[in-house]
């Protein structure tokens, strides 16, 4: 595979950026990647859903009269979360430089919040929004920052903690999934974590201390005595030399390698410690040092990536992002709504045998012009185009139309395979012949044929 696809392929979720990466080099990419421009701004479609506690409340009680009504705002919530989740995937589509997205989404599997539990859109999209604004920011002032959100409170079901009846469970997520990992704290450490967390439930913004509800008796927290709250419960956790590696381990496997090396999870994650837990330096450090290195293969696409490739390498329609939406909760990555709060394991989970035999279905019914809408497309005037259409949409590969049937395996192979095996070049070599003639009546679909069948090997699923 083509270095550059590679990465563009890592650092977003296609080849779209491959030409940039080549173009200004790594590290000018990445630069350009930090500075893209992003919006705060709460999309239209979700500013009429409850928004605080108030009003929220205020629902609730008009909708325990009121059966009917309760079932038409349901409803509405369910249609407004199928919105929230085609609102992100056109951000990813549509981005000039998506790895702020990619983070985001990494933040999210970390932070994991579920809209199934919260049942609140504004609060779900809230924690997202926080996510992306901090993505390249400081771990620790993140963690901070997600931990009183009311998303978070209300999932790991804080709102229930309080003196004399403590919930143990956002105190033992700080520490197990967030922060330090199994292994590097005490079950009393959990129990005095919950004291310093009792109280802290729903807020207008954002979550907050209710004093009726708080804990002020002194306790012993990983080594240290006091009365902590939430701000420095997590300081006290960022002193502790085991932090930098949990986060820095998952970093190397939801970019580039699902098993990364114990020696590369202490060489980066030493290096976070160095940088104060700064998230740009830590991902500059390992993109730049890790581009130069042949990790072809060493990675199962998620859904995510696996979708969106299809999509720009087929110059598909984006008009219709619920129907990606709903593929990749077919595949097990439901956004905002992920299994429990360990997240989506990633790694194998990716590529079980059914999940594989849906994604060469797919490959089967985009080929042959099926999901997805209408597009019209303008030419190239740079490449071919091959085409394939029935009643539903026109599909569209671009291909160098002057080369012979060897460049022509050799430019989709760098693109879709991190390797070619002598046995698929000879298959490839009997769908376009010695004697391949890309003027020739039908070579478009013949190209297009190579490509369905490169994209149903074992081997398109790795990055």
């Amino acid at each position: 595979m083509d270095k550059y696809t590679l990465w563009s392929l890592r650092l977003g979720y296609s080849a779209k950026q491959a030409k940039i990466i080549k173009a200004v080099g790594i590290n000018s990419f990445l630069e350009n990647s930090f500075a893209q421009e992003f919006s705060l701004e709460i999309p239209e479609f979700i500013q009429n859903s409850p928004k605080s506690f108030k009003e929220l409340q205020a629902i609730r009680k008009k909708l325990k009269s009121s059966p009917e009504e309760a079932k038409a705002v349901l409803k509405k919530e369910q249609q407004t979360h199928s919105d929230l989740k085609a609102w992100w995937i056109g951000k990813m589509l549509e981005d000039e430089f998506p790895l702020r997205e990619k983070m985001t989404c990494f933040w999210h599997n970390h932070y994991v919040a579920t809209y199934q539990k919260v049942k609140v859109n504004n609060w779900v999209f809230q924690h997202n929004q926080i996510l992306r604004e901090n993505a390249f920011g400081n771990f620790k002032v993140l963690t901070k920052k997600i931990i009183q959100t009311n998303a978070m409170v209300t999932y790991l079901d804080n709102t229930d903690n309080r003196r004399g009846n403590l919930n143990e469970n956002l105190s033992r997520e700080l520490l197990e999934l967030f922060t330090l990992g199994i292994g590097n704290y005490s079950e009393e450490d959990i129990k005095n974590g919950a004291k310093g967390l009792a109280g802290l439930g729903i807020g207008e913004n954002g979550a907050t201390y209710r004093k009726f509800f708080e804990d002020g008796d002194s306790f012993s927290y990983l080594g240290k005595s006091g009365n902590f709250k939430v701000d420095q419960l997590i300081d006290i956790i960022f002193q502790q030399p085991k932090v930098p590696y949990l986060i820095t381990r998952k970093i190397l496997k939801w970019f580039i390698y699902d098993n990364p090396t114990e020696e590369l999870v202490q060489y980066y994650g030493s290096y976070f410690k160095e940088v104060d837990f700064e998230i740009k330096p830590l991902l500059t450090k390992i993109f730049t040092e890790e581009f130069s290195k042949p990790t072809a293969g060493s990675k199962i696409k998620n859904p995510l990536e696996y979708i969106l490739q299809l999509i720009q390498e087929l110059n598909l329609p984006v008009k219709n992002e619920k129907a990606i939406a709903f593929f990749i909760k077919d595949q097990g990555m439901d956004l905002f709504n992920q299994p429990n709060v360990k997240g989506w394991d990633g790694g194998n989970s990716w590529l079980t045998s059914q999940i594989f035999l849906q994604r060469n279905t797919i490959v089967d019914a985009i080929c042959n012009g099926r999901p997805f809408g209408q597009r019209r497309l303008v030419k190239d005037d740079e490449m071919m185009e091959s085409t394939a259409q029935n009643n539903s949409i026109t599909v569209k590969l671009n291909w160098n139309k002057n080369q012979n049937n060897k460049q022509i395996i050799a430019e989709l192979g760098n693109r879709l395979l991190f390797q070619i095996s002598e046995n698929d070049q000879l298959d490839f070599e009997k769908i376009l012949k010695y004697d391949f003639d890309g003027t020739s009546e039908g070579s478009d679909n013949a190209v297009l044929r190579l490509f369905n069948f490169m994209a149903k090997l074992p081997e398109f699923q790795l990055i």
